[in-house]
């Protein structure tokens, strides 16, 4: 990548942490770069691409922010997941960008590749890693997205006072689930119990069709990150 396409995503990252998502466009980036818009199209030529080079800056920084390689296969996609859920804290609009554009960049590509190689390393049928690659993303994308945008919290009513909005007995789930729901919520103690489902389910899915689970890693207690 050539230094002046890099000032440009550096600028265009931070406009968004600024200002957000919406407010990245070619003339703001202009403005803040120093340059006319047209000056801008040799290096991004519109703005669906400056959006997928923001996404390939992204994951670039996942990949270098403690992601090792000589880990087990389920270690790595643990810190690639932990990666994601940095960096949508540091940056809460990235998980709308993620979700929204393919992964084209060679940054972006890597990315995808490096939850390849996990998924076959851990025995997945090479037909099923796709599919899989596309849940464990889609999965992580969302926790942070979720939690970066507020959509886990309870907003101004907590639980109780949302299950008061309506008569008694229309609302039966959670009712029923009233003492759980009524808890605060540990995201940390969450992300890390999903990733643990994840990590079985894949296990689940190296495994030859109707033979039991071995035993493995993924059985193992797991200490937290």
């Amino acid at each position: 990548m050539s230094g002046r396409r890099e000032e440009i995503l550096d600028a265009a990252l931070a406009i968004a942490d600024e200002h957000g998502l919406d407010a990245v466009s070619m003339r703001a980036l202009a403005e803040r770069v120093g340059v006319t818009p047209m000056a801008l199209y040799r290096h991004v030529k519109d703005k669906a691409e400056l959006l997928d080079g923001m996404v390939g800056r992204l994951l670039a920084a996942l990949l270098r922010s403690g992601v090792v390689e000589d880990l087990a296969w389920d270690e790595r996609l643990n810190a690639l997941a932990y990666a994601v859920r940095e960096v949508t804290g540091q940056h809460p609009w990235a998980a709308q960008l993620l979700f929204s554009r393919p992964a084209v960049t060679p940054d972006a590509v890597r990315a995808v590749d490096f939850i390849y190689v996990a998924l076959i390393e851990a025995g997945v049928p090479e037909s099923e890693v796709p599919r899989l690659e596309r849940l464990v993303s889609t999965f992580v994308i969302g926790f942070a997205a979720s939690e970066a945008s507020g959509r886990f919290s309870p907003g101004a009513l907590d639980p109780r006072g949302r299950r008061g909005q309506l008569p008694d007995g229309e609302l039966p789930g959670h009712t029923r689930l009233g003492p759980w729901l009524d808890l605060p919520v540990d995201l940390t103690a969450e992300f890390e119990a999903d990733l643990d489902d994840i990590r079985r389910l894949v296990v689940a899915a190296a495994q030859p069709r109707g033979s039991a689970p071995s035993s493995s890693r993924a059985d193992m207690p797991r200490t937290k990150r």
